[in-house]
């Protein structure tokens, strides 16, 4: 039976670290592209030279074709640029909007029928354009941040605790931002939710950390941003989907109805498998956690209507 196929539209560090990670576990065949010439066919030589030594028969085929991603069972969008000093957000909304518009175009015209996963920044705002610009239905439209969002709440957790990473669940909510919703009620050691193990204090400060966690690489780094975490956190995504394995994870979905939210892409629970979103999973929140979601989708709404569509 052939491997199936996942496409990687972006081959800067996010996109080639979740091509290396995805095939290096023997998922998948990955169809890289950019519109750099070299670059992804350079990444791709590359990561097919470690296959002897990874003990794995997956291929990356470097491309500056999005149209060669046809038989991709999902296509990952991470292509986008950052935002640089003295751009408004506004700026930064109509440059990744046309580069997503040109992404979302070319794969329709394949008369493809991918599962798309978003990663271009703002996130939840592109997972938004995405779906409106290719017409997919939203189980088919799903953005990574919340992903990302409750592993380093996980990480941070596990450090402060002394324990194993794999003992901890996290869950963060809402936009990938300054309004992320990390909920310590729903972030358990063992089972153990971590109010019972932590202050207030103590699961506020983990959860600071959390929202600023992208931030704090920036500054370490100087030049460049997270890139491992996002790939990680793309690949295991990107294993629930193709292998139906009906993972719950925080995703970025349009909501209708649920949380009592209307037309708008905010991450939420949601269970992943064959075709994409197969559930959203509506948590019991308290008044405050309900209010700081609320925040946080408000924030994703008034950029949405910034939105050329």
């Amino acid at each position: 039976m052939p491997r199936p196929k996942v496409g990687i539209v972006g081959a800067g560090n996010v996109g080639a670290a979740a091509a290396f990670l995805l095939t290096k576990r023997n998922m998948c065949d990955v169809i890289l592209s950019d519109i750099v010439a070299g670059l992804p066919q350079g990444k791709s030589l590359d990561m097919n030279q470690c296959r002897m030594a990874d003990h794995h028969d997956a291929t990356v085929t470097g491309t500056n074709r999005i149209e060669d991603m046809e038989d991709c069972a999902v296509v990952v969008i991470t292509a986008g640029v950052p935002r640089k000093p003295g751009m408004s957000r506004e700026q930064l909304l109509e440059i990744n909007t046309n580069i997503l518009r040109d992404v979302c175009e070319k794969l329709k015209n394949t008369h493809a029928h991918p599962v798309l996963i978003v990663v271009t920044n703002p996130l939840d705002v592109m997972t938004y354009a995405a779906l409106k610009i290719t017409g997919y239905p939203k189980r088919r439209v799903l953005g990574m941040a919340g992903v990302l969002d409750s592993n380093r709440f996980a990480h941070f957790v596990a450090e402060r605790l002394r324990v194993s990473p794999r003992e901890v669940q996290a869950m963060v909510l809402g936009s990938h931002g300054d309004t992320m919703v990390a909920l310590p009620r729903f972030t358990t050691v063992a089972g153990i939710p971590i109010p019972e193990l932590l202050s207030k204090e103590e699961c506020d400060a983990l959860a600071a950390r959390t929202r600023d966690g992208g931030a704090e690489i920036v500054a370490l780094l100087k030049t460049g941003s997270a890139y491992y975490a996002p790939g990680s956190s793309i690949a295991a995504m990107v294993g629930s989907i193709l292998f139906d394995q009906d993972r719950v994870m925080p995703c970025s979905v349009l909501l209708e109805g649920e949380y009592g939210l209307k037309d708008v892409v905010v991450g939420v629970p949601c269970k992943l498998g064959d075709g994409g979103l197969k559930q959203i999973i509506e948590l019991k929140l308290t008044p405050d956690e309900s209010a700081a979601l609320q925040r946080s989708a408000a924030v994703v709404r008034e950029n949405i209507k910034l939105l050329k569509l």
